[in-house]
């Protein structure tokens, strides 16, 4: 969000919500929701999304773009993150194809070429609910990046869906959503009150009521999910710090593998090799990886919680 519009969205909530708080609650929930402005496809990009096989996936009448590359075996679903969309996974779809593996990606709603304005997490859940039900089989590995990674939690909470977890950037926290986004427009705490209850009321309205807060946090019962997971996190991330992905570690010990990295920042640690080459490394072992990137990638550390 540009700086100037943020200044004024900010004086507008703020200045509304002392006078009617809920109709102020009401606006900040919608821009909540919304994705805004959407990523456009990269130069880079484009020679592998023209070799995709692209179709439409009709999410409760919204229209969502799937692109699948391979021959359908060993299927790994790749779910991007906020204002982002599938082809942002080129370096590592490329390489996930030449160890033998088969991408699915999709651009979630009020992302890339679908439709809508903005997803929810219960957005992200249906679709990977309907593309497994597609692929007859669980998917080798769900990849998430930042809201992604949060998403695939969610995902993961139903049997069979993935026999491997991959979080890049990820959130782990879900009212580390509401939290950004009021400390991004510097939300009075009366207002940002009223945009959880609003949250919670959306949710419930979807038949997901009580603790949403715990419930969709990667760190709701554990013991409910069983795969290996590997965390991926750069120390300078400055979109989502890296204590997301410490608070993972400290609800899956001595299941999840930590790698952490140094100068990637938040995006560039999607296409960085030493982390491409660790996530095919993880997918292709017979246990949980222990990969180590070359010296140049920014990679620092691979680190197991226990």
């Amino acid at each position: 969000m540009h700086r100037t519009a943020t200044a004024v969205i900010r004086f507008v909530l703020n200045t509304a919500s002392r006078a009617a708080p809920r109709p102020a609650g009401a606006l900040a929930f919608a821009l909540f929701r919304r994705a805004g402005a959407r990523a456009g496809l990269r130069p880079a990009e484009a020679a592998l999304m023209r070799t995709a096989r692209t179709e439409t996936l009709d999410l409760d009448g919204t229209p969502v773009r799937v692109h699948r590359w391979g021959s359908g075996e060993r299927p790994v679903l790749l779910l991007h993150g906020w204002r982002s969309r599938a082809s942002r996974w080129q370096p590592l779809a490329e390489a996930l194809l030449a160890a033998g593996y088969s991408p699915v990606a999709f651009d979630a709603p009020g992302h890339g070429d679908s439709g809508g304005r903005g997803s929810t997490i219960l957005e992200y859940r249906a679709a990977v609910r309907r593309l497994r039900a597609a692929a007859g089989r669980p998917f080798e590995a769900l990849i998430g990046h930042s809201f992604g990674g949060l998403a695939a939690f969610a995902a993961l909470r139903d049997p069979d869906t993935a026999r491997r977890l991959v979080t890049v950037s990820g959130i782990s926290r879900f009212g580390f959503l509401t939290e950004g986004f009021g400390a991004q427009l510097g939300l009075r705490p009366r207002l940002e009150t009223e945009l959880r209850r609003r949250v919670e009321r959306f949710l419930a309205r979807r038949g997901e009521e009580g603790d949403v807060w715990s419930r969709f946090s990667a760190s709701h019962r554990p013991a409910g999910i069983t795969v290996p997971i590997m965390v991926i996190h750069d120390e300078d991330d400055g979109v989502v710090p890296v204590d997301q992905a410490r608070h993972v570690m400290r609800s899956y010990p001595g299941q999840a593998d930590l790698l952490l990295t140094r100068g990637l920042g938040h995006a560039r640690i999607l296409s960085d090799p030493g982390v491409v080459d660790a996530v095919v490394d993880f997918l292709t072992a017979t246990a949980t990886a222990t990969a180590t990137a070359p010296a140049d990638s920014g990679v620092s550390a691979d680190q197991r919680a226990g």
